[in-house]
C-alpha cells in the first residue's frame, strides 16, 4: 500500500519510536507501513492520522491521473 507517512511523519520531526509509541505498535511496524511492506487495519491508519494531525486522505489515498 503506497503511503504518505513517512514524509508526514518526517515534516514533522517526530521519530519512527515516537509515532510507534504513540499508536501503540513497535517501531518495526510503522517502517513496514512506511516502506509499504505491511498493509494496517483502519482502525491503525485512524490511530496514526491522529497522532500525525492528518487525515486518513492525506496519509493513505493518492489520486491517480
Amino acid at each position: 500500500m503506497k503511503n504518505n507517512v513517512k514524509i508526514k511523519r518526517m515534516k514533522l520531526s517526530i521519530a519512527q519510536e515516537q509515532l510507534a509509541k504513540g499508536v501503540g505498535v513497535n517501531r518495526q511496524t510503522i517502517g513496514l507501513i512506511e516502506n509499504g511492506k505491511h498493509s494496517p487495519s483502519l482502525q491503525l491508519c485512524i490511530a496514526i492520522a491522529n497522532e500525525l494531525n492528518k487525515t486518513l486522505d492525506d496519509l493513505f489515498w493518492e489520486v491517480e491521473l
